[in-house]
């Protein structure tokens, strides 16, 4: 590395310390959910709706990690079982998290979030004007190769059950937290070209989520 991008690396480092992720890391553990608190379940249900008005204000490091974790962390680490469910237990759901700063992957084991861009792409999430403001995109993606038994007509069926009961974990956490979030369809084929995605990969859906306006 020249003296160059030596300097301009510690600077990217100084400014972004306060932030979520370091440029530096390739994967950076995320602080440990909170599990306890929160509001009712029913209360939770009661205010559950969604808005396309957001504020610019990025998630805390302890609000991305509580959101990720709602969404599909572990919660029986005994047997990796998760959050929400997934038929025949695939786990075929991947959360891919895209901000300003750049995509990241959700790792539920171990709950750390792993760099795959350093680009914006939140533009590509959505043609709606939120897309470019809200902080934090969640791109589902179901990844085919990991539903062997299921027939190939059906993996549609069973990827878009799955990532359901995903979005649903996140609108009630959404919901107890006060945050403001979003379903919404998106166009698939410039967003999986600019993420990388492999082959067996496809993109289900996305979920806006940040601070109401």
């Amino acid at each position: 590395m020249n003296k160059a991008a030596k300097y301009f690396l510690i600077g990217w480092l100084a400014i972004s310390a306060g932030g979520v992720l370091q440029a530096a890391d390739e994967t950076k553990a995320l602080p440990a959910p909170q599990t306890s608190g929160g509001k009712p379940v029913m209360q939770a249900l009661k205010e559950r709706k969604s808005t396309r008005e957001f504020k610019p204000d990025a998630l805390s490091a302890q609000q991305m990690s509580d959101l990720l974790w709602a969404a599909f962390g572990i919660n029986r680490p005994e047997i990796d079982h998760r959050t929400a469910p997934s038929a025949q237990n695939n786990q075929d759901v991947e959360i891919y998290a895209v901000t300003a700063d750049g995509v990241y992957l959700y790792q539920a084991k171990p709950h750390s979030l792993k760099k795959v861009s350093d680009q914006d792409l939140r533009p590509l999430t959505s043609g709606q004007p939120f897309a470019k403001i809200a902080p934090v995109q969640l791109v589902f993606v179901s990844d085919y190769t990991r539903m062997p038994k299921v027939k190939p007509e059906q993996r549609d069926l069973y990827a878009g059950v799955d990532t359901g009961c995903i979005v649903q974990n996140v609108y009630l956490y959404c919901s107890s937290e006060g945050l403001a979030t979003v379903v919404h369809e998106l166009d698939r084929d410039p967003l999986s070209k600019a993420m990388n995605l492999r082959e067996g990969q496809h993109i289900v859906v996305a979920q806006a989520v940040g601070f109401p306006k």
